[in-house]
């Protein structure tokens, strides 16, 4: 049996890939379902009449719980048609102020979690697999106010646009998904939320939109994709003018 793997699956984007998957990859036949609160995993999981569900409430900054899902796959060894890698977080706040355990914590699973998790999993990935990352906008220039998640997120995408030259021999496509701000949890934990007057005008992101077309371009092979052409051209605008020009038009 084919599974799909989801980590951060609980809300947002990653209960909409757990919902739209199916329709884009119909051999998918079941899926692991990751994230900390196991409430949400099994509301989800009734909503998926048609896959085979399992639910792991798994920490990812956790190493005992990252050690479990190792351990879990090396005794399954399941055929992941299907990692996608959606656990993450954002703080906002200068760096040297605030709690240092939210700034940590997005390093832990912004890149260490992901990474260790694509790890362990790739052994099990056939040819025709598929990776898909979440990255974001702030991945294109460093984000003042955001520079340990913006930091995390150019992470991701160099991850993986490398990874996706290592994995070609063996058909694995691999690709990013770089949204811009969406109306999710995300803006609420992360007190991003009424404190942000750039965030405030920013167009906003349809989080349904957003996973329909990355679960398209994931099918074609593509490496990257930006949703709305407003974050298309920052894209370009990014890689034209000079860098310290960005840092300042991208203060949060």
């Amino acid at each position: 049996m084919r599974i799909a793997v989801i980590t951060g699956a609980s809300a947002g984007l990653g209960e909409q890939f757990a919902r739209q998957m199916k329709g884009a990859f119909p051999e998918i036949q079941g899926v692991w379902l990751i994230a900390r609160r196991a409430d949400r995993l099994a509301e989800l999981a009734r909503k998926l009449p048609d896959l085979e569900t399992e639910i792991l409430p798994l920490d990812l900054c956790d190493k005992a719980c990252l050690d479990r899902l190792a351990e879990k796959l090396a005794a399954e060894k399941p055929e992941v048609g299907l990692l996608i890698n959606n656990a993450g977080c954002g703080y906002l706040g200068n760096l040297g102020e605030g709690e240092l355990s939210l700034q940590t914590r997005m390093t832990d699973l912004n890149v260490t979690a992901l990474t260790a998790v694509t790890h362990m999993t790739i052994p099990y990935i056939p040819a025709g697999g598929r990776i898909i990352n979440v990255s974001s906008i702030a991945s294109f220039c460093a984000n003042p106010r955001m520079t340990v998640y913006s930091s995390t997120k150019a992470y991701v995408s160099s991850f993986t646009r490398g990874l996706s030259q290592e994995l070609k021999s063996r058909k694995i496509a691999v690709t990013a998904v770089c949204p811009g701000p969406m109306a999710t949890e995300f803006l609420d934990v992360g007190k991003i939320a009424g404190n942000s007057k750039t965030f405030e005008t920013l167009p906003y992101c349809d989080p349904e939109k957003v996973v329909a077309g990355t679960l398209a371009a994931s099918r074609a092979g593509r490496v990257f994709y930006t949703p709305k052409g407003f974050y298309k051209l920052y894209r370009v605008l990014a890689k034209i003018l000079p860098h310290g020009l960005m840092v300042k038009l991208a203060w949060c």
